[in-house]
């Protein structure tokens, strides 16, 4: 939608409008208005860090989330299971051998090297993206990669959730109390 200078909307123009109107007090203001979409890319976590302890690592995944992405290669994250995810990625055109699938701490990165092209070939057309890439995810606590296999130009990873038995809910069985254990006296004899 775009807005004319007289207030009106309409559907599926695609231009940039401007335009001046009679603004407050009579001032003559212009306004211009486009079509797409402006994303704030720049947050600023310092007063973040200035007032919280031990929340370093959560402000560093949050600032690392609002990073630049080029978006490339795309990949969807998918619930298999209750403990289990899959990350599929479209990698078409990289071998097996010019992928990489890294874990460090609680940090998932994939990267795409790929070899020099064959310098002889002429295109027409270069629609298929060739390029290096890196990816990182952030994993959770307690998920690990169970595996990653390459099929059909998809690099699936799979991952689990291996939640430690002193975490996971457990039931308490309700007895019925007991009377109290007695102590009985002994005569001792002098």
């Amino acid at each position: 939608m775009s807005a004319w200078p007289n207030g009106q909307l309409r559907k599926g123009d695609d231009r940039a409008r401007s335009g001046s109107i009679a603004g407050f007090l009579g001032r003559q203001i212009h306004i211009s208005l486009q079509t797409e979409d402006v994303f704030m890319r720049h947050i600023d976590f310092a007063p973040l860090y200035r007032s919280t302890v031990g929340f370093d690592r959560l402000v560093n995944m949050l600032d690392h989330i609002a990073g630049d992405d080029n978006g490339f290669p795309p990949y969807n994250i998918e619930r298999v299971d209750e403990n289990e995810y899959r990350i599929s990625m479209a990698v078409a055109g990289f071998s097996q051998d010019e992928l990489n699938v890294e874990i460090k701490e609680q940090s998932l990165t994939v990267r795409g090297e790929k070899s020099a092209d064959n310098k002889d070939r002429e295109y027409l057309h270069r629609g298929i993206a060739t390029r290096s890439f890196e990816r990182r995810f952030q994993l959770a606590d307690h998920v690990e990669v169970k595996d990653a296999d390459l099929t059909d130009g998809l690099l699936n990873i799979g991952l689990v959730r291996n939640v430690p038995e002193r975490m996971k809910p457990r039931t308490v069985e309700i007895g019925a109390q007991s009377a109290a254990p007695q102590i009985e006296a002994k005569d001792v004899q002098s």
